[in-house]
């Protein structure tokens, strides 16, 4: 499993290197998933995700889902719409098509960008 090299914050990295959940390149997931910590999808998932933590999207995952999290942090494909809490983040080869809610989005450069935003001002 390759590390996340990222900028963030240092409580935010500590969290992105315990992961809760993985599911890994050749595997398939239907249905809903609920979890607590950091979530890695490196596969496929077809579905509805809802956390109140943290959602890492690998390069080569194939996701087509509605999600509502704290943090996204996309470099794969995803299909679906995205209310994230906090912040989306998204860094190349990463294709999204769909709507992104969130007080905080960051797109790099290379990045597959079709559909909306609505950014909210952050609760406190």
């Amino acid at each position: 499993m390759e590390s996340i090299e990222r900028p963030s914050l240092s409580s935010e990295k500590s969290n992105l290197d315990h992961v809760t959940a993985l599911i890994d390149q050749g595997a398939s997931f239907e249905g809903m998933l609920t979890f607590e910590g950091t979530v890695r999808i490196a596969g496929k998932f077809k579905g509805e995700i809802f956390t109140k933590d943290t959602l890492v999207i690998d390069a080569g995952a194939e996701v087509e889902a509605q999600i509502e999290a704290d943090l996204v942090i996309i470099s794969g494909t995803v299909k679906g719409n995205i209310f994230a809490r906090k912040r989306v983040q998204m860094y190349p080869p990463a294709i999204f098509k769909g709507t992104v809610t969130t007080p905080s989005l960051k797109i790099e450069e290379g990045v597959v960008f079709e559909g909306a935003t609505h950014m909210p001002k952050p609760s406190n």
